[in-house]
């Protein structure tokens, strides 16, 4: 469904050339719960918007049901994000002038679709809120206002969802609560990709993927951390194993499938 093939973006910063991917290939399946993982600066921010169609790599593609987006004009990229993607953040940017259901109502506000108010409330239903439909930012709590967010990015029925950092506002229980909502939108065919640094994440996903240095690489952080520091882990690509430890930011020990909920 949406795929990078061989993605590298760079940039140029005070006359130097930056790399903030390097090779990335990611196939994203209808339906799929996929983590991203990885310290800060490691290319996840980077990542997502290129998967959120937000920016075009230096080289590589990305594609959309086998279309190449990145020849697409900014109006032709614009349309097909509104079309497919839709976006959860962790500050979860409402309005803080709407209710709760007008907030869902934004991503359709110019398209005059008189089923919209119809959706909205229904979303909101599905995820715990029907009886804070009229409720303002400032009445609802930390998780009232992520699942809010939830439903405003379902609004316009996309094939993908992607969550910068959706547990990092949250206490525990409250993000559980989120994640067991992203597992149900995932029931009904929606990918969900969650850029996180929380270990909790992966309980609920079902692949993870981590970044370092720019590089991607299949499993967990704390999976991938392991093997650097015991230089087991071979690049994308077969190359020699990675001698260098990535856990600057985050500790290490847990694998896929740990359940202490232990924070990063």
């Amino acid at each position: 469904m949406l795929e990078a093939d061989g993605v590298v973006k760079r940039y140029q910063t005070g006359g130097e050339t930056l790399t903030a991917l390097k090779g990335i290939d990611l196939a994203i399946e209808p339906g799929e719960f996929l983590s991203v993982m990885g310290p800060s600066g490691s290319g996840k921010s980077t990542l997502l918007n290129l998967l959120g169609l937000l920016d075009t790599p230096t080289e590589g593609v990305v594609t959309l049901d086998g279309t190449d987006v990145t020849t697409f004009s900014d109006r032709e990229r614009t349309d097909a994000r509104k079309r497919t993607i839709g976006f959860v953040f962790q500050n979860f940017y409402l309005i803080s002038t709407l209710t709760a259901v007008e907030n869902v109502e934004v991503p359709r506000l110019l398209d005059r679709d008189p089923e919209t108010r119809a959706r909205a409330r229904d979303l909101l239903q599905r995820v715990g809120l029907g009886d804070r439909l009229d409720h303002r930012p400032d009445q609802l709590s930390g998780g009232q206002k992520q699942r809010v967010a939830i439903a405003r990015a379902l609004v316009n029925e996309p094939r993908v969802v992607l969550a910068d950092e959706p547990t990092g506002n949250l206490d525990r229980a409250t993000g559980r609560t989120v994640l067991e909502q992203f597992r149900e939108v995932c029931g009904e065919g929606v990918a969900v990709v969650a850029v996180t640094h929380d270990n909790v994440v992966t309980e609920y996903t079902d692949r993870d993927v981590t970044l370092v240095d720019g590089e991607l690489f299949e499993g967990p952080f704390r999976e991938v951390d392991r093997k650097m520091r015991e230089g087991t882990l071979e690049r994308p690509g077969g190359a020699s194993p990675a001698a260098e430890s990535a856990s600057a930011d985050l500790g290490p020990g847990q694998r896929k499938g740990d359940t202490d909920g232990s924070d990063p």
